[in-house]
């Protein structure tokens, strides 16, 4: 289980960041539940480019940098994400 925990940070905090951005660029916004799943599904993918960039946050150890980098990485993956997503959205015609 302590190897899921920087898995569920990064989750959680791209949810978190989806919907901080969704609320910065409210032209881009999805809504919450689509700003939450786009969060959390960019939270997981900024974790693993973390984590190919040496970062390796998932090891299990659970000290004060490695909860840092999977809040970092899980928020910023799922702002990143929801911006690219709504960009796209909004270019297609679609009222983001």
């Amino acid at each position: 289980m302590e190897t899921l925990l920087p898995v569920i940070i990064q989750l959680i905090s791209g949810a978190v960041g989806g919907n901080v951005a969704g609320s910065l660029m409210k032209n881009l916004s999805l809504g919450t539940l689509l700003n939450s799943l786009v969060g959390i599904l960019g939270g997981g993918i900024g974790g693993q480019i973390l984590a190919m960039f040496g970062m390796d946050i998932g090891s299990g150890a659970m000290d004060v940098e490695s909860v840092l980098g999977s809040i970092a990485g899980g928020g910023v993956g799922g702002g990143v994400l929801l911006a690219i997503i709504g960009a796209i959205k909004k270019m297609l015609g679609g009222s983001a």
